[in-house]
């Protein structure tokens, strides 16, 4: 499977990712500083959703890609029934 992202959907994916690389940066921070383990925490927390909402942003435009390209008759059944399997286990993946 081939993803697609341009314009807003690859600047939105991107800012998340940044974030994500910036609140871990934090916690490394935090933790070198021997900072309170509840804050450490909290930032890895923060973290960790970022990157799973990068991770969804990519699954659902693959979705749609997929449904796009199914609905203009450029992938078989049997191609869809994999494409489908695949995005629920990479879906999956991240829960």
């Amino acid at each position: 499977m081939e993803l697609d992202l341009a314009g807003a959907e690859l600047k939105s994916v991107l800012n998340r990712l940044r974030r994500a690389q910036g609140q871990i940066a934090g916690v490394i921070r935090m933790i070198e500083e021997g900072r309170d383990c509840e804050d450490v925490v909290t930032q890895l927390a923060a973290a960790s959703r970022a990157l799973d909402r990068a991770g969804f942003a990519i699954i659902a435009t693959g979705l749609q890609q997929c449904l796009t390209e199914a609905e203009e008759g450029r992938r078989s059944a049997e191609s869809q029934d994999e494409m489908r399997a695949r995005l629920e286990k990479l879906f999956l993946s991240l829960a």
